[in-house]
């Protein structure tokens, strides 16, 4: 079986002590999927990096977007024609580095009367879209008439659809994405710490040699020594330019996006649906194991970046939707098991709205030579590394006459994938079917395992045969606990619930169900205190409770 590397904060007091040993290339500020990427493309050309996250990994937004690496469809109507062609390429790539975790999804895509797409457009469109993204194949568009698009989708408005378009799209699990990159630039050297916060900056000759960082476990300080900094930190750069004293110029506009998720017999459609809303935006539909979770919602926010709820206003709107297009399902307030809300770090532009701001991505560089990158989308994660490495790989040779190659990442494979096609992983997920039926486990079960760990799952199932008890269910969430504990630097419940399994969105009652095994497996392992224990219960609660109940929020 391979060897994973051990990621654990077990060994956080070691960690912390190799880092501040030594002085680095680079340091990455912010633990979501642009530092991700960031920290993986570094090391993976030779230079020594060290990756900072304030809180857990894709703790911010890389863990509530609409969970889709896809191409952009929109911004043909903003005739963003390089967005489209850069994000359409990549879809192709991160699929190829994690086929278990980027699936391919067919996307419906309704023509509806009054709608925003008439079925000319929409063929020309797509064509477009399609030569733009180089897609080929089964995955190139099709134009469906009003019979076909009700065979595909039965619960579309009838008498006023026209026809549909039918395209590929891909899903993913952001975090998941996330700490899969993370990962893997551990195997080329690269240090990563959670819970690990940026308190100050370090000044040599008027320019950024390192930072100050406080570790939120212990509440010490200490500094870390590096040739660059670059700061990811999404919805918190302009925080970061504040404390180097360089906010000036362009600056982020934050935008709000909520998701809501319902039992599947409660939104039953059958594939993925892009679909008009009556204001003139769009909106998803996706089915997800025992789910399907519709988005999202783009408003203006500027409260607490810490703390971003859905409010009673957010739900009403979608659950609006929602119902306008599927006109027989009726979906209510009660019917909501689960929520997310996000925020987007764009670029401000004056007199736009939130949903006409450009997603690309810009970077920023101060007089003290702090690098900041904002914007962009989920699916350019890996170009906006490569663009940002770039200008450290420039300035190193400026600086430092040292050189390091070209961008190799288009050709790693992530943490977890050794399958060649997709097809290989549903033939994996057959597999660990049928190593598990025997202990009455699903083949949902085995489907989740797979597209959750990839071929990790055989760490798991060895954890599972080591541990004792009568509850297959019970020693199979523990193993799995275990391994996020041992190789993905999970320091709490909510690390896990949350981030490492995507369980409070999913399959919420999993964690009100295994909440206190795992609690004690967290226990057994770190030597929390009952007190300690307690406190985590009761995170996990007010977790579940403002993610399924919000019904009094106000954001």
């Amino acid at each position: 079986m391979k060897k994973y590397i051990g990621f654990s904060n077990l060994d956080r007091k070691e960690t912390i002590q190799k880092v501040t040993e030594v002085a680095h290339d680079l340091i990455v500020i912010g633990g979501g999927i642009t530092g991700g990427g960031i920290a993986l493309d570094a090391a993976s050309r030779g230079m020594n990096v060290v990756l900072l996250e304030k809180d857990d990994f894709a703790s911010g937004t890389s863990s509530k977007s609409t969970k889709l690496i896809h191409g952009g469809l929109r911004y043909l109507k903003q005739f963003d024609f390089w967005l489209v062609k850069e994000v359409g390429y990549e879809r192709a790539i991160v699929h190829k580095l994690a086929p278990h975790l980027v699936s391919p999804e067919k996307m419906l895509l309704p023509l509806i009367e009054g709608g925003s797409y008439g079925k000319w457009l929409t063929s020309i469109g797509l064509k477009v879209y399609d030569i733009l993204a180089q897609v080929s194949g089964d995955d190139k568009r099709q134009m469906l008439e009003k019979k076909e698009a009700m065979k595909l989708e039965p619960l579309l408005p009838k008498k006023i659809l026209n026809g549909a378009g039918y395209y590929a799209e891909y899903r993913t699990d952001d975090a998941r994405l996330t700490i899969e990159n993370i990962k893997t630039s551990l195997q080329f050297g690269a240090k990563a710490l959670n819970y690990a916060k940026v308190v100050g900056f370090i000044y040599e000759n008027e320019k950024v040699a390192g930072v100050r960082v406080r570790d939120e476990v212990s509440g010490k300080e200490f500094n870390i020594k590096s040739k660059y900094v670059i700061s990811a930190a999404g919805p918190w750069v302009d925080e970061l330019r504040s404390l180097n004293n360089s906010k000036k110029g362009k600056r982020l506009h934050l935008t709000k996006g909520v998701h809501l998720v319902f039992p599947k017999e409660k939104l039953p459609v059958k594939q993925s649906v892009y679909f008009d809303i009556p204001d003139g935006r769009m909106m998803f539909a996706i089915p997800r194991g025992k789910v399907t979770y519709v988005g999202t919602t783009d408003t203006n926010f500027n409260l607490d970046k810490d703390n971003i709820k859905t409010d009673l206003a957010d739900a009403i709107y979608l659950i609006s939707a929602v119902n306008n297009m599927f006109p027989s399902i009726n979906l209510e307030m009660d019917d909501i098991i689960s929520s997310w809300a996000g925020l987007r770090p764009l670029i401000h532009e004056e007199g736009k709205s939130a949903s006409e701001l450009s997603r690309k991505d810009e970077i920023f560089t101060s007089d003290t030579g702090l690098v900041s990158i904002a914007g962009g989308k989920l699916t350019g994660y890996r170009k906006m590394a490569e663009r940002v490495v770039n200008r450290i790989v420039k300035s190193m040779e400026e600086d430092y006459g040292v050189q390091f190659p070209e961008c190799t990442t288009d050709k790693i494979p992530l943490c977890g994938s050794d399958f060649k096609k997709y097809k290989h992983v549903k033939k994996y997920i057959d597999e660990v079917f049928n190593r598990l039926k025997d202990d009455r486990f699903t083949e949902y079960d085995a489907w989740y395992l797979v597209t959750t760990y990839g071929k990790q799952v055989e760490v798991i199932l060895e954890n599972y045969a080591s541990l004792n008890g009568a509850d297959a269910k019970v020693k199979l969430i523990c193993a799995e606990a275990l391994f996020t504990i041992s190789h993905e630097m999970a320091l709490n419940p909510m690390d896990f619930f949350i981030r490492r399994t995507g369980m409070l969105y999913f399959d919420i009652d999993s964690v009100r169900n295994y909440m206190e095994p795992v609690l004690e497996e967290f226990k057994k392992t770190y030597g929390y205190s009952d007190d300690e224990i307690n406190a985590f219960r009761e995170k996990l609660k007010e977790e579940i409770a403002s993610h399924s109940n919000f019904s009094l929020e106000r954001n």
